[in-house]
C-alpha cells in the first residue's frame, strides 16, 4: 500500500481524502500509513487538518533510482 501511495504523491500531491479516493482505500487506512511514511521521511506534508497536502520528500525525489533499484531487488515493480 504505501509504494501505492508513494507513486501516486509522484504523479501529484494529494490529500489524504485525495489519496483515499485514488486508491480505493479507506480514509483511516492512508492515514496510519501517511504516519509511517512521514516519519521514515518518505513524504512531507504543507498545511494543517483536512487540508494537509502531501508530497514526496526531496531525499525520496532525490534517490529515486537506488529506491526503484531495491524495490527491483526485492522483486517489487515501481512504474511512476
Amino acid at each position: 500500500m504505501r509504494i501505492k501511495v508513494m507513486k501516486s504523491l509522484m504523479e501529484s500531491p494529494k490529500n489524504a481524502y485525495g489519496l483515499s479516493c485514488s486508491l480505493g482505500v479507506n480514509y483511516r487506512t492512508i492515514e496510519h500509513h501517511m504516519k509511517v511514511l512521514l516519519s521514515n521521511n518518505f513524504v512531507v506534508v504543507q498545511g494543517q487538518g483536512y487540508g494537509k497536502v502531501y508530497f514526496p520528500s526531496p531525499t525520496l525525489v532525490n534517490n529515486i533510482k537506488t529506491f526503484q533499484e531495491t524495490l527491483a531487488a526485492a522483486g517489487i515493480k515501481w512504474d511512476p
